[in-house]
């Protein structure tokens, strides 16, 4: 077992032991690419009585992100940043996967990334009965609202009067910080630096892909992460709710585990 998913089973444990008679609701968090994906996956399929699903498969359907761009700011119209998020759909999920009796059938939301849209619900997986843990994993995941500093990126300059920005810090410090606060243990998988961050991404697209990015495509994805970038340097800088940093080096192995008091 390796040290993220041991981290992960003894989180698990202590909030099992505190109360049995419900799953255990355990967030990971981390920076695109850092793993958090692979490593929740690879622990729910080991384990059969584990749920597992992203805040990725919760996000609002493209008809919903497309209203919220109309009435709200533009840059709503690409899913990631706080605020487009269907967090109403995760608790109901989590409340039926913790309620199910033994023979209850949840399906559990999965978004397709190449649509851009969330998937139908006959598509939906389901999970039987109620789960030991719940698994929820996320790049925002445990976030707390950034600094009110002026825009750093071009994707920002779009923003030149804050409405989005204001809008994700007001999402993280109401609906989010309660939905993060009903976790028992929130674990943060942390990356050296934001730089590696990019790189990371782009190798998981050509990874998708199977081949290396053109220049276009290298240019669309430096414009898509710079809407994570703000949450994403400040939770490397700690702002966030993780009682557990998982330090990864540059080739995302485990260099030390931290426990936050």
């Amino acid at each position: 077992m390796n040290a993220i998913a041991r981290l992960i089973g003894e989180r698990i444990a202590e909030a099992r032991a505190a109360a049995p008679d419900r799953p255990a609701l355990i967030g990971v968090g981390g920076a695109q690419g850092s793993g958090k994906s692979f490593h929740c996956r690879a622990y729910a399929e080991a384990r059969p009585r584990t749920a597992h699903f992203s805040l990725d498969d919760v996000y609002l359907t493209k008809a919903e992100r497309d209203e919220l761009a109309h009435t709200a700011h533009p840059l709503f119209a690409t899913r990631g940043s706080p605020g487009t998020h269907d967090l109403d759909l995760a608790d109901r999920v989590i409340a039926s996967l913790a309620q199910a009796a033994p023979d209850a059938r949840t399906r559990i939301p999965r978004f397709n990334k190449a649509a851009d849209d969330r998937a139908p619900e006959n598509d939906w997986p389901v999970f039987v009965g109620q789960p030991e843990a719940i698994l929820v994993e996320g790049w925002c995941m445990g976030a707390k609202p950034p600094p009110r500093d002026p825009p750093m990126n071009d994707v920002e300059r779009e923003d030149a009067d804050g409405v989005w920005r204001d809008a994700m810090h007001d999402a993280l410090a109401l609906d989010y910080a309660d939905f993060f606060a009903a976790f028992d243990a929130i674990i943060y998988l942390q990356a050296p630096s934001w730089e590696i961050v990019r790189r990371w991404r782009g190798e998981q697209e050509e990874e998708t892909l199977g081949r290396a990015l053109t220049a276009e495509e290298n240019a669309a994805l430096d414009r898509f992460v710079m809407h994570y970038e703000r949450i994403t340097r400040a939770m490397l800088a700690g702002h966030h709710s993780a009682g557990w940093i998982v330090h990864l080096d540059e080739a995302r192995k485990v260099v030390r585990v931290e426990e936050r008091v």
